[in-house]
């Protein structure tokens, strides 16, 4: 691909405090000889001078990090059911995961992900079986993607557009609208769901690759290293992730990394494949026991699936849920214009990044085959992986190509004042980026957090008298999280009786205890065809002070019989 020199030179200013670079050397430097000065002095001056030779991108990293457990704690969805409990049952029982009782024999795809699987029993083993360990899973992965999305666009283009970008994200609706018991838009920040910390370990593996290619030697070795371990460990948390491995060769091409470095940062990655095989042979008496779970898992979608609608699985993802998903189309866009203006390699890089997960994943929702469903692209969290390639690639072509403005406009703007142009960029970024944020929160409702679940517990642990709680089985799974404390000790030992949600009508049995109750308000289908107790002759007995959830006693028996 043929590079101009002033591509080259774009190059440079977007990275000149990238890793490994001159201005960076000078810095360690001149702060080591300060250090050294400094060694004589007290413990707090020699405390201050280690602080200073922290990198600027070690602090933003924490401070982003820090804002996505903020961001968790804002939002605090209860442990949810379905998927995420899955996982946490089966990380509660590792390694005798028992596949011959229910729920495993149905979702086995779910339970074999030991990304995520092993991090949550390591989780109950360090802080119990509890919420606590739940919510410390979920902020890990917040954190993974929130700073693996900073990390990757600013080793592209700079920390303002990493920061810009992370922002972005951590107030988008695809990461605020996440509780069923309020709106949700999808599943993801707080969720124990396997996207979003498959995709920022995936991005943190992209940014050593950038990183590796303005090293050389061993430097550039290790890093390398480092990037086949991220991107190998984001497998073992979201199986599909490997359709992006298949453009590795391509990355180290566009970043001018020798080809031969493909076998150095695939050896990481076999190792962790090898340990995934040996764990699967151990626990699933197969070594295949994962590929072949997500290869046979799909078929008939409960949606409507045509193959023109399978086509267009990537604009129906941004648009059907939210307004605000434009914002990654129009990035999408602006990322084709600045590559076909200005050839910048790195932005090349973000379109074969998006390219390598967008061709499989909308052929496998159903191009292919409608009536066998492999990946359900219409859904915003299937595409969270390349979420920051694009934030870059929109961030990037406005940069490269306000560089390539006319050279009469370019000298009138640099004719300006400094502050003055400072001063207008200043107020475009607050104006537009005060206009987002307050759409974007202006979206979330009422959020009612875990707080009806909470108060939950507490009444529970106040009446031991009441030994059973009918509930549907959404309500149920979730409902298991709160007969214990934060830490995981019961406070209630009564017994849970479940039933599927989509049964036409409440089961008998159903009906011979209390039961708890909501009115679904995300895009959950109610229960029992819409059955509501109040309209039977059931009496209420406990309500939560947000009215998110109920505790009905059934009538008596005589008045309830068909």
């Amino acid at each position: 691909m043929a590079h101009t020199t002033a591509d080259e030179q774009g190059v440079e200013q977007a990275t000149e405090t990238a890793p490994g670079t001159g201005r960076e050397e000078t810095e360690r430097g001149e702060t080591g000889r300060r250090e050294m000065a400094a060694s004589g002095r007290a413990p707090a001056a020699r405390v201050i001078a280690r602080l200073r030779r922290v990198r600027r991108v070690v602090w933003l990293s924490l401070l982003v990090a820090a804002a996505s457990v903020v961001a968790q704690w804002i939002l605090m969805p209860p442990p949810l059911y379905f998927d995420p409990y899955y996982v946490w049952s089966a990380a509660a029982s590792w390694p005798d995961i028992p596949l011959t009782r229910w729920p495993f024999t149905e979702v086995p795809h779910q339970v074999t992900r030991i990304g995520l699987v092993l991090p949550a029993r390591l989780a109950q083993e360090i802080f119990g079986p509890g919420q606590a360990a739940y919510v410390v899973v979920t902020a890990l992965g917040g954190c993974a993607f929130f700073t693996g999305t900073y990390l990757v666009v600013r080793s592209l283009f700079g920390d303002a557009a990493g920061l810009a970008s992370a922002a972005i994200l951590l107030v988008h609706p695809f990461f605020t609208m996440t509780n069923p018991f309020g709106h949700e838009i999808t599943w993801s920040t707080g969720v124990m769901l396997p996207d979003m910390p498959g995709a920022g370990l995936f991005a943190i593996g992209m940014t050593c690759l950038v990183a590796a290619s303005r090293r050389t030697g061993r430097a550039q070795t290790r890093m390398l290293l480092v990037a086949g371990a991220f991107l190998g460990t984001s497998f073992l948390i979201r199986e599909f992730l490997a359709f992006l491995f298949l453009a590795i060769p391509v990355y180290l091409a566009l970043l001018r990394i020798p080809w031969r470095r493909n076998v150095t940062v695939g050896a990481p990655m076999l190792a962790i494949l090898a340990f995934n095989l040996v764990h699967n042979q151990v626990i699933w008496g197969t070594p295949l026991a994962g590929l072949v779970s997500a290869a046979t898992h799909g078929g008939q979608s409960r949606d409507y699936v045509t193959r023109e609608l399978a086509l267009r699985s990537f604009p129906r993802a941004m648009h059907d849920w939210n307004a605000l998903g434009v914002v990654f189309t129009v990035a999408l866009v602006l990322t084709i214009i600045g590559w076909a203006v200005t050839r910048d390699r790195r932005l090349a890089l973000v379109l074969v990044w998006f390219l390598a997960l967008a061709v499989p994943l909308t052929l496998f929702s159903g191009v292919l085959d409608p009536n066998d469903i492999k990946l359900r692209g219409w859904l915003p969290r299937y595409w969270f992986s390349v979420l920051p390639a694009l934030l870059a690639g929109g961030f990037g072509s406005l940069v490269l190509m306000a560089r390539k403005l006319p050279s009469g406009l370019a000298a009138r703007l640099r004719a300006r004042p400094r502050a003055v142009r400072a001063a207008a960029a200043s107020l475009a970024v607050v104006a537009l980026g005060g206009a987002y944020v307050v759409t974007a929160v202006r979206a979330v409702p009422d959020l009612p957090r875990d707080k009806a679940w909470s108060e939950l517990r507490g009444y529970l642990a106040g009446h031991p008298d009441l030994t059973l709680i009918c509930a549907d089985r959404r309500l149920a799974q979730t409902l298991t999280f709160y007969t214990r404390d934060v830490w995981g000790e019961p406070v209630w030992r009564g017994r849970i009786r479940d039933f599927p949600h989509y049964l036409p009508k409440v089961p008998t049995n159903a009906k011979e205890g209390p039961m708890l109750y909501t009115r679904w308000r995300g895009m959950e289908s109610q229960i029992g065809s819409g059955w509501r107790p109040p309209d039977h002759g059931w009496t209420l007995r406990w309500r939560s002070s947000d009215g998110v959830l109920e505790i009905w006693d059934p009538p008596p028996a005589s008045t309830d019989r068909p």
